[in-house]
């Protein structure tokens, strides 16, 4: 009698019968330092070992075979291997076992040990015949989000992946900290389309308080912000352009020690011609924490969103990323122009659209062949993404005369011709293209009527800087 009630008597239900019916108690295990047991060595073994040698669990594999994978994992000492089958008795002291073989036999008969020595254990096979459940788990800042769905893992899976996916972007925020400390996030928002910021910096902007933006950054991710959070406008900070970063600056110190969590929205990557050092300095010496996003560069996928490639094999080894809002004669400036233009690989130009023709003639000037092949983007991976092609020698023309304004990014050199045609445009309605290298003809699309459409205002700005 005493027998039946304990479970394990003649009669007693078995896994499969016994709360056949009933939901898992869902629960974390605590395995650092504990035997967790696993039978098998293949495909499915490879997938949940991490997990298990990343919450610090002592782990004795047994199989004749492992992949690849696992063997090096037992070579490097994470875990241990004992080549050979199962056998009664490999269960001993174990917390938790992990049973994941070919062999239904072997299951079974790891099973068997598992219920008689209490070991909860997860069967692969057989999930009704298993006491234990993986579920499906994913990590987002420091959460871990876990789901059962009545033993159903590919339902369990994408439940996870929508729980995770809204951690990381912001749209499912944790509850607020009551007396958190403020600190500053420079964020890199990316080239423009608001689908390029890094996950990190969504979900920052998600929790922020204060978001400072300025031109540069990408504006439509503004639109998303909850109606609580303060978006200050940095192009509007008063004093005028001569003080605004010092304004700026000061606006990030106030609202951070006020307390409240502060997101710098920049365009591209704030420590590319985005003065995001100078703002890291200026709130390490007010004493408030700096948290650096780093964001995607315009110099390396506006020209990608438009099908050029920055290096190419057989075509260009090198690129170099120049600044262009200085003019190549002014004392002021810092680039080695005649070293530039003895280079043969791509030269990416930023906040260069207003020196164009200074800059093309002092490349020329000083060896760059007139005919090398230029692109202009404008506005790329947004819906008012151009393209203007020219060569060095007619691409100050060409530019003007399709009308292009800043923000652009200007790539110089053979890659301009690579795959023409191959990648479509970065944006929701495709590159809007005109011109030829030789500075004849315009067209948008297909290369016929007129390039010169309306640009279409507020969009994010290619050169990093702000």
């Amino acid at each position: 009698m005493s027998e039946s009630k304990s479970g394990t008597g003649p009669g007693a239900p078995t896994p499969r019968d016994a709360g056949a019916d009933l939901p898992a108690y869902p629960v974390g295990l605590r395995l650092a330092g504990r035997r967790v047991v696993v039978v098998g060595g293949g495909t499915v073994v490879q997938r949940r070992l991490p997990a298990l040698l990343a919450a610090g669990a002592d782990v004795l594999l047994v199989a004749p075979e492992v992949t690849p994978s696992v063997e090096a994992m037992a070579a490097a000492g994470e875990l241990t291997w004992q080549r050979r089958p199962f056998a009664d008795g490999d269960l001993d002291g174990a917390w938790y076992a992990l049973i994941a073989t070919d062999d239904p036999a072997t299951n079974n008969a790891a099973s068997a040990e598992a219920e008689s020595r209490r070991v909860w254990a997860v069967r692969s096979d057989d999930a009704s015949a298993a006491t234990a459940w993986t579920p499906a788990t994913g990590q987002s800042e420091g959460v871990t989000v876990a789901v059962l769905t009545g033993r159903d893992p590919r339902r369990s899976a994408a439940v996870r992946d929508a729980v995770v996916e809204r951690l990381h972007d912001g749209t499912l925020g944790a509850p607020r900290h009551r007396g958190r400390t403020g600190g500053v996030a420079l964020v890199g928002g990316g080239p423009g389309d608001p689908d390029l910021i890094t996950v990190r910096g969504r979900r920052l902007l998600a929790e922020a308080d204060v978001v400072v933006a300025d031109r540069l950054g990408p504006r439509d991710l503004l639109a998303e912000l909850p109606p609580h959070v303060e978006v200050i406008d940095a192009a509007k900070i008063p004093y005028g352009r001569a003080m605004a970063q010092e304004a700026i600056n000061d606006a990030l110190v106030e609202h951070a020690k006020a307390g409240r969590s502060v997101v710098r929205l920049k365009g591209g990557d704030p420590f590319v011609f985005g003065r995001g050092m100078e703002e890291a300095e200026q709130l390490a010496e007010a004493g408030v924490p700096v948290t650096v996003v780093p964001g995607i560069t315009s110099a390396v996928s506006v020209p990608a969103a438009v099908g050029i490639p920055v290096t190419h094999r057989g075509v260009a080894h090198e690129f170099t990323v120049v600044s262009g809002h200085v003019a190549p004669d002014d004392p002021r400036s810092l680039v080695d122009w005649p070293a530039l233009a003895r280079l043969r690989g791509t030269l990416v130009l930023l906040m260069a659209v207003e020196r164009l023709g200074e800059i093309a003639a002092a490349l020329v000037r000083h060896g760059r062949d007139a005919d090398t092949p230029v692109a202009v983007v404008q506005e790329g991976t947004t819906a008012g993404e151009r393209r203007v092609d020219a060569t060095l020698a007619t691409v100050a023309e060409r530019a003007a005369a399709e009308g292009i304004r800043p923000p652009a990014v200007v790539v110089v050199g053979d890659v301009v011709s690579v795959g023409s045609g191959a990648v479509r445009g970065g944006s929701d309605g495709g590159t809007q293209r005109s011109g030829s290298r030789n500075g004849s003809g315009s067209g948008s699309g297909n290369g016929s009527g007129s390039g010169s459409g309306g640009v279409r205002g507020g969009g994010p700005a290619h050169a990093d800087e702000s």
